[in-house]
Protein backbone atom coordinates (compact mmCIF):
# COMPACT_ATOMS: atom_id res chain seq x y z
CA UNK A 1 0.00 0.00 0.00
CA UNK A 2 1.58 3.79 -1.06
CA UNK A 3 2.33 6.03 1.71
CA UNK A 4 -0.31 8.27 0.31
CA UNK A 5 -2.87 5.88 1.18
CA UNK A 6 -2.07 5.08 4.41
CA UNK A 7 -1.52 8.43 5.70
CA UNK A 8 -5.31 8.81 4.21
CA UNK A 9 -6.66 5.75 5.87
CA UNK A 10 -4.86 7.33 9.40
CA UNK A 11 -6.37 11.01 8.59
CA UNK A 12 -9.83 9.26 8.13
CA UNK A 13 -9.51 6.41 11.07
CA UNK A 14 -7.78 9.39 13.51
CA UNK A 15 -10.41 11.74 12.66
CA UNK A 16 -13.53 8.73 13.61
CA UNK A 17 -11.90 8.05 16.79
CA UNK A 18 -11.18 11.40 17.93
CA UNK A 19 -14.69 12.72 17.47
CA UNK A 20 -16.60 9.25 18.78
CA UNK A 21 -14.28 9.14 21.93
CA UNK A 22 -14.78 13.01 22.15
CA UNK A 23 -18.62 12.39 22.63
CA UNK A 24 -19.14 9.43 23.76
CA UNK A 25 -16.16 8.25 25.64
CA UNK A 26 -14.18 11.27 27.46
CA UNK A 27 -12.77 9.39 30.19
CA UNK A 28 -11.22 6.94 28.08
CA UNK A 29 -9.94 9.24 25.48
CA UNK A 30 -7.92 10.39 28.32
CA UNK A 31 -6.02 7.42 28.81
CA UNK A 32 -5.40 6.58 25.31
CA UNK A 33 -4.29 10.16 24.60
CA UNK A 34 -1.88 9.83 27.46
CA UNK A 35 -0.42 5.94 26.81
CA UNK A 36 -1.30 6.28 23.13
CA UNK A 37 -2.32 9.23 20.85
CA UNK A 38 -0.16 11.91 22.12
CA UNK A 39 3.33 9.32 22.34
CA UNK A 40 2.56 8.41 18.67
CA UNK A 41 2.04 11.83 17.73
CA UNK A 42 4.95 13.29 19.84
CA UNK A 43 7.82 10.57 18.60
CA UNK A 44 6.70 11.64 15.32
CA UNK A 45 7.06 15.18 15.93
CA UNK A 46 10.47 14.43 17.48
CA UNK A 47 11.62 13.01 14.78
CA UNK A 48 11.02 16.00 12.26
CA UNK A 49 12.92 18.41 14.47
CA UNK A 50 15.57 15.68 14.74
CA UNK A 51 16.33 16.29 10.95
CA UNK A 52 15.58 20.29 10.60
CA UNK A 53 19.21 21.51 11.10
CA UNK A 54 21.15 18.62 9.04
CA UNK A 55 18.90 18.92 6.47
CA UNK A 56 18.48 22.88 5.94
CA UNK A 57 22.92 22.76 6.48
CA UNK A 58 23.03 20.01 3.65
CA UNK A 59 20.75 21.38 1.07
CA UNK A 60 21.59 24.68 1.41
CA UNK A 61 24.67 24.28 0.74
CA UNK A 62 24.63 21.73 -2.33
CA UNK A 63 21.78 24.36 -3.83
CA UNK A 64 24.21 27.42 -3.44
CA UNK A 65 27.45 25.17 -4.53
CA UNK A 66 24.85 24.94 -8.07
CA UNK A 67 23.55 28.15 -7.95
CA UNK A 68 27.47 29.32 -7.80
CA UNK A 69 28.71 27.27 -10.50
CA UNK A 70 30.17 30.09 -13.16
CA UNK A 71 29.11 28.20 -16.19
CA UNK A 72 25.09 27.98 -14.68
CA UNK A 73 25.03 31.81 -14.07
CA UNK A 74 25.08 33.30 -17.27
CA UNK A 75 22.00 35.47 -19.03
CA UNK A 76 19.66 32.16 -18.70
CA UNK A 77 20.46 31.38 -14.97
CA UNK A 78 20.00 35.25 -13.83
CA UNK A 79 16.75 35.42 -15.30
CA UNK A 80 15.65 31.85 -14.38
CA UNK A 81 17.11 32.57 -10.00
CA UNK A 82 15.31 35.85 -10.24
CA UNK A 83 12.16 34.71 -11.29
CA UNK A 84 11.90 31.57 -9.45
CA UNK A 85 12.38 34.45 -6.00
CA UNK A 86 10.21 37.19 -7.03
CA UNK A 87 7.03 34.17 -8.00
CA UNK A 88 8.32 32.39 -4.34
CA UNK A 89 7.48 35.93 -2.73
CA UNK A 90 4.28 36.63 -4.36
CA UNK A 91 3.32 33.03 -3.36
CA UNK A 92 3.54 33.64 0.09
CA UNK A 93 2.57 36.72 0.49
CA UNK A 94 -0.75 35.30 -1.53
CA UNK A 95 -1.22 32.71 1.42
CA UNK A 96 -0.45 35.23 4.45
CA UNK A 97 -2.66 37.29 3.18
CA UNK A 98 -5.93 34.95 2.79
CA UNK A 99 -4.90 33.31 6.41
CA UNK A 100 -5.01 37.06 7.81
CA UNK A 101 -8.19 38.35 5.99
CA UNK A 102 -9.93 34.47 6.60
CA UNK A 103 -8.29 33.79 10.14
CA UNK A 104 -8.60 30.03 10.06
CA UNK A 105 -7.03 29.61 13.76
CA UNK A 106 -9.56 31.79 14.82
CA UNK A 107 -12.27 29.59 13.85
CA UNK A 108 -12.10 26.56 16.43
CA UNK A 109 -10.96 26.56 20.40
CA UNK A 110 -8.19 24.31 20.86
CA UNK A 111 -6.18 23.23 24.11
CA UNK A 112 -3.05 24.47 23.70
CA UNK A 113 -2.23 24.29 27.53
CA UNK A 114 -0.56 21.22 26.96
CA UNK A 115 2.25 22.92 24.70
CA UNK A 116 4.06 24.94 27.63
CA UNK A 117 4.72 27.80 24.89
CA UNK A 118 4.64 31.30 26.25
CA UNK A 119 5.05 34.10 22.99
CA UNK A 120 8.24 35.94 23.06
CA UNK A 121 8.70 39.66 21.47
CA UNK A 122 10.14 39.46 18.33
CA UNK A 123 12.97 41.76 17.25
CA UNK A 124 12.44 44.71 15.16
CA UNK A 125 13.04 44.36 11.80
CA UNK A 126 16.86 45.84 11.61
CA UNK A 127 17.88 43.70 14.44
CA UNK A 128 16.74 40.45 12.68
CA UNK A 129 19.02 41.70 9.56
CA UNK A 130 22.15 42.64 11.22
CA UNK A 131 21.84 38.67 13.27
CA UNK A 132 21.94 37.16 10.50
CA UNK A 133 25.46 36.64 9.69
CA UNK A 134 26.39 34.36 12.58
CA UNK A 135 29.71 34.92 14.84
CA UNK A 136 29.18 31.99 16.11
CA UNK A 137 28.05 28.77 13.36
CA UNK A 138 27.99 26.21 15.97
CA UNK A 139 26.21 27.72 18.31
CA UNK A 140 23.59 28.88 15.84
CA UNK A 141 23.70 24.95 14.65
CA UNK A 142 22.70 24.16 18.57
CA UNK A 143 20.17 27.33 19.15
CA UNK A 144 18.99 26.42 15.78
CA UNK A 145 18.81 29.96 14.41
CA UNK A 146 17.95 29.25 11.25
CA UNK A 147 18.57 32.60 8.86
CA UNK A 148 21.96 32.22 10.51
CA UNK A 149 22.51 28.57 9.20
CA UNK A 150 20.67 29.36 5.67
CA UNK A 151 23.39 32.29 5.55
CA UNK A 152 26.22 30.17 6.99
CA UNK A 153 25.61 27.21 4.36
CA UNK A 154 25.53 30.14 1.93
CA UNK A 155 28.52 31.18 2.27
CA UNK A 156 30.18 27.77 2.47
CA UNK A 157 27.91 26.56 -0.82
CA UNK A 158 29.34 29.81 -2.69
CA UNK A 159 33.04 29.23 -1.60
CA UNK A 160 33.05 25.60 -2.98
CA UNK A 161 31.41 26.52 -6.33
CA UNK A 162 34.33 29.10 -6.77
CA UNK A 163 36.98 27.03 -5.71
CA UNK A 164 36.12 23.89 -8.05
CA UNK A 165 38.24 20.55 -8.55
CA UNK A 166 39.84 21.71 -5.47
CA UNK A 167 37.43 21.53 -2.94
CA UNK A 168 35.38 18.57 -4.56
CA UNK A 169 36.08 15.37 -1.90
CA UNK A 170 34.11 18.20 0.58
CA UNK A 171 31.05 18.67 -2.10
CA UNK A 172 30.86 14.98 -2.79
CA UNK A 173 31.06 15.01 1.63
CA UNK A 174 28.22 16.95 1.46
CA UNK A 175 26.14 15.44 -1.19
CA UNK A 176 26.28 11.89 0.44
CA UNK A 177 25.22 13.64 3.76
CA UNK A 178 22.18 15.03 2.41
CA UNK A 179 21.79 11.62 0.86
CA UNK A 180 21.33 10.57 4.12
CA UNK A 181 19.29 13.43 5.48
CA UNK A 182 17.17 12.17 2.64
CA UNK A 183 16.98 8.18 3.27
CA UNK A 184 16.02 9.50 6.89
CA UNK A 185 13.86 11.79 5.69
CA UNK A 186 11.92 8.59 4.12
CA UNK A 187 12.40 6.30 7.21
CA UNK A 188 10.48 9.16 8.89
CA UNK A 189 7.95 9.56 6.73
CA UNK A 190 6.99 5.64 6.87
CA UNK A 191 5.96 6.71 10.61
CA UNK A 192 4.30 9.51 9.26
CA UNK A 193 0.87 7.50 9.62
CA UNK A 194 1.18 6.33 12.72
CA UNK A 195 2.27 9.88 13.71
CA UNK A 196 -1.20 11.58 12.11
CA UNK A 197 -3.10 8.92 13.76
CA UNK A 198 -2.04 9.58 16.81
CA UNK A 199 -1.74 13.27 16.36
CA UNK A 200 -5.13 13.91 14.88
CA UNK A 201 -7.29 11.77 17.02
CA UNK A 202 -5.36 13.58 20.10
CA UNK A 203 -5.69 16.93 18.20
CA UNK A 204 -9.81 16.10 17.23
CA UNK A 205 -10.40 14.12 20.23
CA UNK A 206 -10.00 16.99 22.79
CA UNK A 207 -11.18 19.70 20.63
CA UNK A 208 -14.44 18.00 19.17
CA UNK A 209 -16.03 19.61 15.76
CA UNK A 210 -14.39 23.11 16.41
CA UNK A 211 -10.85 21.61 15.51
CA UNK A 212 -12.33 19.89 12.39
CA UNK A 213 -14.13 23.50 11.14
CA UNK A 214 -11.08 24.77 11.41
CA UNK A 215 -8.79 22.88 10.30
CA UNK A 216 -10.98 22.55 7.36
CA UNK A 217 -10.69 26.31 6.79
CA UNK A 218 -6.69 25.59 6.80
CA UNK A 219 -7.11 23.42 3.77
CA UNK A 220 -9.70 25.45 1.87
CA UNK A 221 -6.94 28.47 2.36
CA UNK A 222 -3.73 26.87 1.05
CA UNK A 223 -5.84 24.99 -1.85
CA UNK A 224 -7.15 28.52 -2.40
CA UNK A 225 -3.95 30.40 -2.44
CA UNK A 226 -2.21 27.58 -4.74
CA UNK A 227 -5.43 28.47 -7.49
CA UNK A 228 -4.76 31.77 -7.31
CA UNK A 229 -1.03 31.16 -7.86
CA UNK A 230 -1.86 28.41 -10.71
CA UNK A 231 -3.89 30.77 -12.60
CA UNK A 232 -2.61 34.24 -12.20
CA UNK A 233 1.10 34.60 -11.62
CA UNK A 234 1.96 31.48 -13.84
CA UNK A 235 -1.54 32.15 -16.40
CA UNK A 236 0.16 35.42 -16.28
CA UNK A 237 3.92 34.28 -16.83
CA UNK A 238 3.08 32.56 -20.09
CA UNK A 239 1.17 35.20 -21.41
CA UNK A 240 2.98 38.32 -20.94
CA UNK A 241 6.35 36.66 -20.67
CA UNK A 242 5.71 33.55 -22.98
CA UNK A 243 5.09 35.40 -25.90
CA UNK A 244 1.61 35.91 -25.50
CA UNK A 245 0.63 32.47 -25.34
CA UNK A 246 -2.70 31.25 -24.20
CA UNK A 247 -2.61 30.09 -20.48
CA UNK A 248 -5.14 27.88 -21.14
CA UNK A 249 -3.52 25.90 -23.72
CA UNK A 250 -0.25 25.94 -21.81
CA UNK A 251 -1.95 24.24 -18.60
CA UNK A 252 -3.73 21.91 -21.35
CA UNK A 253 -0.59 20.65 -22.56
CA UNK A 254 1.33 20.18 -19.26
CA UNK A 255 -1.74 18.66 -17.90
CA UNK A 256 0.00 15.19 -17.92
CA UNK A 257 2.94 16.24 -16.43
CA UNK A 258 0.75 18.00 -13.45
CA UNK A 259 -1.21 14.27 -12.92
CA UNK A 260 2.38 11.96 -12.40
CA UNK A 261 2.55 15.27 -9.80
CA UNK A 262 -0.02 14.66 -7.91
CA UNK A 263 0.25 11.18 -7.55
CA UNK A 264 3.62 11.36 -6.72
CA UNK A 265 4.36 14.57 -4.46
CA UNK A 266 8.13 14.42 -6.06
CA UNK A 267 9.08 17.33 -7.99
CA UNK A 268 12.38 14.87 -8.22
CA UNK A 269 10.32 11.81 -9.46
CA UNK A 270 8.39 13.81 -11.94
CA UNK A 271 10.96 15.89 -13.17
CA UNK A 272 12.23 13.08 -16.87
CA UNK A 273 8.25 13.27 -17.28
CA UNK A 274 8.05 17.27 -17.19
CA UNK A 275 11.23 17.48 -19.14
CA UNK A 276 9.81 15.72 -21.75
CA UNK A 277 6.64 17.08 -22.03
CA UNK A 278 7.86 20.72 -21.85
CA UNK A 279 9.88 19.72 -24.84
CA UNK A 280 7.56 18.29 -27.11
CA UNK A 281 4.75 19.86 -26.10
CA UNK A 282 5.30 23.13 -25.06
CA UNK A 283 8.27 23.76 -27.71
CA UNK A 284 10.52 24.80 -25.08
CA UNK A 285 13.86 24.23 -26.75
CA UNK A 286 16.05 21.19 -24.75
CA UNK A 287 18.98 22.82 -23.54
CA UNK A 288 16.45 25.41 -21.98
CA UNK A 289 14.56 23.15 -20.47
CA UNK A 290 17.63 20.89 -19.17
CA UNK A 291 18.47 23.58 -17.10
CA UNK A 292 15.71 25.12 -15.75
CA UNK A 293 13.60 22.61 -14.65
CA UNK A 294 16.16 20.74 -12.82
CA UNK A 295 17.16 23.84 -10.99
CA UNK A 296 13.62 24.52 -10.29
CA UNK A 297 12.94 21.08 -9.08
CA UNK A 298 15.65 22.02 -6.25
CA UNK A 299 14.89 26.03 -5.77
CA UNK A 300 11.46 26.75 -6.84
CA UNK A 301 9.07 25.71 -4.04
CA UNK A 302 6.28 28.39 -4.47
CA UNK A 303 3.52 25.34 -3.41
CA UNK A 304 5.81 24.65 -0.44
CA UNK A 305 6.19 28.36 0.39
CA UNK A 306 1.93 29.16 0.45
CA UNK A 307 2.03 25.81 2.85
CA UNK A 308 4.22 27.18 5.19
CA UNK A 309 2.84 30.90 5.17
CA UNK A 310 -0.83 29.94 5.92
CA UNK A 311 0.21 27.53 8.52
CA UNK A 312 2.50 30.24 10.45
CA UNK A 313 -0.82 32.51 10.19
CA UNK A 314 -2.88 29.23 11.72
CA UNK A 315 -0.75 28.15 14.14
CA UNK A 316 -0.08 31.74 15.53
CA UNK A 317 -3.79 32.59 15.81
CA UNK A 318 -4.61 28.96 17.29
CA UNK A 319 -1.67 29.79 20.00
CA UNK A 320 -3.03 33.75 20.43
CA UNK A 321 0.12 35.45 19.19
CA UNK A 322 0.03 38.49 16.62
CA UNK A 323 2.74 38.34 14.68
CA UNK A 324 4.36 41.63 13.84
CA UNK A 325 5.52 43.26 10.54
CA UNK A 326 8.98 42.16 11.15
CA UNK A 327 7.89 38.37 12.02
CA UNK A 328 6.03 38.65 8.89
CA UNK A 329 8.82 39.44 6.67
CA UNK A 330 10.78 37.08 8.79
CA UNK A 331 8.33 34.40 7.69
CA UNK A 332 8.50 35.63 3.53
CA UNK A 333 12.50 35.73 3.76
CA UNK A 334 12.85 32.55 5.53
CA UNK A 335 10.69 30.52 3.03
CA UNK A 336 12.14 32.34 -0.27
CA UNK A 337 16.18 31.64 1.30
CA UNK A 338 14.30 27.48 2.48
CA UNK A 339 13.07 27.15 -1.11
CA UNK A 340 16.57 27.40 -2.43
CA UNK A 341 17.68 23.82 -0.67
CA UNK A 342 14.54 22.31 -0.07
CA UNK A 343 14.46 19.00 -1.70
CA UNK A 344 11.80 17.87 -4.27
CA UNK A 345 11.00 14.97 -2.17
CA UNK A 346 7.77 14.24 -0.41
CA UNK A 347 7.84 15.32 3.53
CA UNK A 348 10.64 17.68 3.48
CA UNK A 349 8.21 20.66 3.30
CA UNK A 350 7.51 19.72 7.39
CA UNK A 351 11.01 20.13 8.07
CA UNK A 352 10.84 23.25 6.58
CA UNK A 353 7.92 24.75 8.18
CA UNK A 354 9.57 23.64 11.86
CA UNK A 355 12.64 25.96 10.99
CA UNK A 356 9.82 28.54 9.62
CA UNK A 357 7.94 28.45 13.03
CA UNK A 358 10.79 28.58 14.69
CA UNK A 359 12.25 31.30 13.51
CA UNK A 360 9.43 33.85 14.47
CA UNK A 361 9.08 31.87 18.05
CA UNK A 362 6.42 29.34 17.38
CA UNK A 363 6.04 26.24 18.61
CA UNK A 364 6.59 23.41 16.52
CA UNK A 365 4.28 21.60 18.35
CA UNK A 366 1.37 23.23 15.85
CA UNK A 367 2.62 21.13 13.37
CA UNK A 368 0.34 18.77 14.76
CA UNK A 369 -2.58 20.63 13.81
CA UNK A 370 -1.91 20.66 10.26
CA UNK A 371 -0.31 17.13 9.52
CA UNK A 372 -3.28 15.04 9.29
CA UNK A 373 -4.04 17.07 5.60
CA UNK A 374 -0.50 17.99 5.07
CA UNK A 375 -0.26 14.59 2.73
CA UNK A 376 -3.05 15.83 0.30
CA UNK A 377 -2.38 19.47 -0.15
CA UNK A 378 1.33 17.83 -0.58
CA UNK A 379 -0.12 16.37 -3.83
CA UNK A 380 -1.35 19.69 -4.98
CA UNK A 381 1.20 22.20 -4.70
CA UNK A 382 4.04 19.97 -5.93
CA UNK A 383 1.90 19.89 -9.02
CA UNK A 384 1.59 23.98 -8.60
CA UNK A 385 6.24 23.31 -7.97
CA UNK A 386 6.43 21.45 -11.86
CA UNK A 387 4.30 24.00 -13.59
CA UNK A 388 6.11 26.95 -12.45
CA UNK A 389 9.23 24.93 -13.46
CA UNK A 390 7.59 24.83 -17.07
CA UNK A 391 6.41 28.47 -16.90
CA UNK A 392 9.89 29.68 -16.34
CA UNK A 393 11.19 27.38 -19.37
CA UNK A 394 8.33 28.84 -21.37
CA UNK A 395 9.65 32.67 -20.14
CA UNK A 396 13.64 31.95 -20.72
CA UNK A 397 12.43 30.36 -24.67
CA UNK A 398 10.11 33.37 -25.44
CA UNK A 399 13.26 35.86 -23.79
CA UNK A 400 16.12 34.19 -26.22
CA UNK A 401 13.99 33.83 -29.41
CA UNK A 402 13.27 37.71 -28.96
CA UNK A 403 16.98 38.32 -28.13
CA UNK A 404 18.03 36.72 -31.43
CA UNK A 405 15.79 38.00 -33.50
CA UNK A 406 16.69 41.41 -32.87
CA UNK A 407 20.25 40.21 -32.88
CA UNK A 408 19.04 38.99 -36.04
CA UNK A 409 18.15 42.36 -37.41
Amino acid sequence: MKITTKIIIALIAGAIVGIVLNVTAPDVFKVLDTWLFNPLGQIFLSLIKMLVVPIVLFSIILGFNGLGDPKKLGRIGIRTILYFLVTTSIAIVIAITLALIFKPGEVGEFDTSNAQFSAEEAPPVSETLLNIIPSNPFAAMTSGDMLQIIVFAGFIGFALSMLGDKTKGIVNLVQQGNDIMMYLVGIVMKFAPYGTFGLLASAIGSQGFSAIKAMGLYFALVLAALIIHLFITYGGTVYFLGGRRNPFKFFKDFTPAMSVAFSTSSSSAVLPISMEIAQDNLKVPKHISSFVQPLGSTINMDGTAIMQGVATIFIAQVYGVDLSLGQLVTVVLIAVLASIGTAGVPGVGLIMLAMVLQSVNLPVEGIALILGIDRLLDMARTAVNITGDAACAVYNTAAEEKRENKVAR
